[in-house]
């Protein structure tokens, strides 16, 4: 074998950011991967099909691949790589619905069962007064006693609590649950929550946008026609949100591609999804249990590169930590991903299905990561307005 086959595999296998020193270098191991065609229409900017996201799916070469991803992440945002301090609340656990994949909820009357009120949610905002704390996000399952006020409550008591808070709160479930119970019109509901103090929505209950996947798993809740369609009226509102794919249980391939596709549509339409987070499912403690394993870090960077690289009209493409686990969101740093969500500091969803990410990163652990991997970290806002490079 040739030196210079030697450099190939050396470098296509092990070194992501090769364009860095040898651009032409670059592309010659990526056409010698059968990718040549790919990477003209990702240099050019150009949309890639279905067929060509099933051929990155399916690529031997997870360098490869995530050699394009890190192309698009470097041309659209250098080295640098965000982060917020945010703290999680999920309200309660109290859930209506049965999704076999969630080994959060509790149904009334089980001991492990809770729901916070108003007042809750002000104390626990309160104790950040005068901290760096910029988000809190907020979500939690349909309870089943709970009306339209209790929504607006938790708002409330969060802006009450810290009122230069950022509230990004409720999935699509949640919003399509308010707008049934409410009694109002659609434009009324959004007007309440931005009075309330709403900021913005972030991107849960996506799960996988295909029907076979939404019957199988979780057909108590809205479907995929519904939950696109709430994000569009979330959107037409002038409310900004993200969203999701919850990957590694019974989905197949072709259906995450799909995945894609559909949320590059209603992106295409709207313009109103911010970021796009790639979620790895955790089986434990939940009806899936017994189906699959925890994701590999194999697919959990395929995952991250092939958003980077389908989603072409999403700005930010996220490695959620406490799905990934920190090394994980750190190495996804350089297969595409430019944000690794917050400091978090109290989560319950993921913990509860058996994730051994920590349930807080300090910020001056997340600079570590992201310096470490040769990036440039910078404290964001929620909407990526205010930004600031974290010096020394």
């Amino acid at each position: 074998m040739s030196k210079a086959h030697d450099w190939d595999g050396i470098v296509a296998e092990s070194f992501p950011h090769a364009s860095e020193q040898a651009p032409e270098m670059e592309n010659l191991l990526l056409d010698r991967q059968g990718l040549g065609e790919i990477r003209r229409k990702v240099d050019a900017g150009e949309r890639l099909t279905f067929d060509e996201g099933m051929q990155l799916h399916d690529h031997p070469s997870l360098s490869a691949v995530g050699l394009l991803a890190d192309r698009v992440r470097r041309r659209m945002h250098g080295k640098k790589t965000y982060f917020n301090v945010n703290l999680h609340i999920d309200y309660t656990n109290v859930c209506a619905y049965t999704c076999k994949f969630c080994a959060f909820a509790a149904k009334p009357g089980e001991d492990r069962a809770y729901t916070m009120e108003l007042g809750d949610i002000e104390k626990r905002l309160a104790g950040f007064r005068g901290s760096d704390l910029s988000e809190v996000h907020m979500v939690a399952g349909i309870h089943p006693d709970k009306g339209y006020e209790y929504y607006l409550d938790m708002v409330r008591g969060a802006k009450r609590g810290l009122p230069e808070v950022h509230v990004k709160a409720f999935t699509m479930v949640e919003i399509d649950h308010m707008l049934k119970i409410s009694g109002k019109s659609e434009s009324q509901v959004f007007d309440d929550l931005r009075e309330a103090g709403l900021g913005s929505c972030p991107g849960g209950g996506a799960e996988i946008l295909v029907d076979r996947v939404w019957k199988a798993t979780f057909a108590e809740k809205i479907g995929p026609d519904d939950w696109l369609a709430t994000s569009r009226k979330v959107h037409e509102n002038g409310f900004r949100s993200n969203a999701t794919m919850l990957y590694g249980h019974i989905e197949k391939p072709h259906e995450r591609i799909r995945h894609f596709e559909r949320l590059r549509e209603l992106q295409d339409e709207t313009g109103g999804f911010q970021t796009f987070i790639p979620l790895a499912f955790w089986p434990y403690n939940s009806k899936l249990e017994g189906y699959g394993k925890v994701t590999t870090g194999w697919l959990d960077l395929r995952m991250i590169a092939l958003s980077r690289l389908m989603l072409d009209n999403f700005a930010h493409i996220k490695a959620y930590w406490v799905m990934l686990t920190p090394p994980i969101a750190q190495t996804a740093l350089s297969y595409g991903a430019d944000d690794i969500d917050g400091t978090v500091t109290e989560e319950h969803i993921t913990h509860d299905a058996g994730t051994t990410a920590p349930m807080l990163l300090p910020q001056k652990d997340l600079v570590h990561l992201i310096r470490s991997a040769g990036y440039e970290p910078v404290l964001r806002d929620t909407t990526y307005s205010k930004l600031e490079a974290v010096k020394g």
